[in-house]
């Protein structure tokens, strides 16, 4: 989610409508392939995301086989490089479901902190967020049968479903916390759930054709390889009913469940114009995310419906491009700034002053931070290795109960409220989770000013 406002700043371009009618010549027939695109971008870029995060044998971290869990076990620091813009409040712990055959158990265990767990459908939709300690029944909605007592059904409307869990802990003395909780945490098939007992799960398989970048995978394939694997997803994932529509046009170019996509319809010219129109994509999906952007006053965060997208498909495919599996806003909002109040761009040859009249408004359980990320986006390295200050905390509030923080590349005297930042331009993003979006209207957002 951290390039979402980068693409925005870089890119711009007219939007494709969906509202294309039946192919008649090549342009009409490029205008459907381009919707079409859009369209299933999300449902291949998740397949391609499993086919990666499930592709290991046990050797290679990082990874867990279909219907096991992922944990994480460090913060990232200076040194990572993983992911852009990385999270240093919470640890995640992750794991691939297929439900086709039954559903799975998820045993979330009792919490002394934030700790839930988010549940996407194959489109990149939030089905659920499991926020209460319980063990609960993933399923399709089709699915008939029995649950023991004690078991709460979730219904998934996709066979493929992306699980997130996210742990908020207060730095690396905290990690032992954290690694409390995920012992507690089980994932099984109903059946061996119904057996009892212990349960060890199937090992995995690892093969070296599938040890790819999911985005780069998805963006070099052909329009047959791209839209038959589209097609054949949709069989196990179906479209929502919303969707109809849409896909009643998207049909005169065998778009849609079992259906075979026939390239030859593309024209002699189908390399070049395949190629242009990914090249264009970020544009056009980007130019989209202003219709989303929300202002909070110097700072910008994306809004509804990102993580529960319905007929947005443009919006969907950009979230899905830069930010794959977005919370919705209801769980957190990520504002962010590269500016002072005067507009200027931040950087590490003056010294700033983040002035909060008052903390970010959360509902119970919930938190927030301020991070910055230098012009690569990542973390920052700092002499005292602190790369946020959240409520966590020790920063200290002024007399009146507000709280200036001291952005700035060298240490102030007394670093208790110093959040270190680099040599050149940086940025900043707040993360506020559980937000209070009632009390969010009327928040006054904190304020940047160079200091005197």
């Amino acid at each position: 989610l951290a390039t979402l406002l980068t693409a925005l700043i870089l890119f711009s371009c007219g939007l494709t409508s969906v509202g294309i009618a039946e192919p008649t010549d090549a342009d009409a027939v490029w205008e459907l392939v381009s919707d079409a695109y859009i369209y299933a971008f999300p449902l291949v870029l998740t397949d391609a995301t499993k086919t990666m995060s499930t592709n290991t044998d046990g050797s290679v971290t990082g990874r867990a086989p279909v219907n096991q869990i992922n944990h994480a076990k460090k913060l990232a620091d200076a040194s990572f490089r993983t992911v852009v813009s990385p999270n240093v409040d919470t640890l995640y712990s992750q794991a691939w479901l297929d439900i086709s055959a039954e559903p799975v158990i998820y045993v979330l265990p009792e919490a002394d902190r934030f700790c839930n767990v988010q549940l996407l459908d194959a489109w990149t939709n939030t089905a659920a967020v499991l926020d209460k300690a319980g063990a609960y029944a993933i399923a399709l909605p089709s699915w008939e049968g029995e649950l023991p007592e004690g078991v709460t059904r979730v219904d998934v409307p996709t066979a493929t479903v992306w699980t997130i869990a996210r742990i908020v802990l207060s730095g690396n003395e905290d990690l032992p916390n954290v690694y409390a909780i995920q012992e507690h945490v089980r994932l099984l098939p109903l059946s061996a759930y119904l057996e009892g007992g212990d349960y060890i799960a199937p090992a995995g398989t690892y093969d070296k054709e599938n040890d790819f970048v999911p985005v780069n995978k998805v963006l070099s394939m052909s329009p047959a390889e791209f839209f038959n694997t589209a097609n054949a997803l949709m069989q196990i994932n179906p479209p929502a009913e919303d969707d109809a529509k849409l896909l009643e046009k998207l049909a005169a170019i065998n778009v849609g469940q079992g259906m075979t996509f026939d390239a030859s319809i593309l024209g002699a010219d189908a390399a070049e114009r395949w190629t242009q129109m990914l090249k264009g994509l970020r544009a056009t999906l980007s130019a989209e995310s202003a219709n989303y952007a929300q202002n909070l006053g110097q700072w910008i965060y994306f809004g509804r419906p990102i993580g529960d997208f319905g007929t947005a498909y443009t919006y969907r495919a950009m979230v899905a491009l830069v930010g794959l599996g977005a919370n919705t806003v209801d769980v957190a909002i990520y504002p962010k700034t590269d500016t002072d109040v005067t507009g200027a761009a931040l950087t590490g040859e003056k010294a700033y002053t983040i002035h909060f009249e008052t903390l970010p408004p959360t509902l119970e359980g919930g938190f927030w931070s301020v991070t910055a990320y230098n012009e690569e986006n990542f973390l920052i390295d700092n002499p005292i290795d602190r790369y946020c200050i959240n409520d966590r905390s020790a920063y200290r509030l002024n007399e009146d109960g507000t709280l200036d923080l001291v952005l700035s590349k060298e240490a102030p005297e007394d670093t208790s409220n110093w959040l270190p930042v680099s040599d050149g331009e940086f940025h900043l993003f707040m993360r506020v989770y559980l937000p209070d979006m009632t009390a969010l209207e009327t928040w006054e957002a904190p304020v940047i000013r160079v200091q005197e």
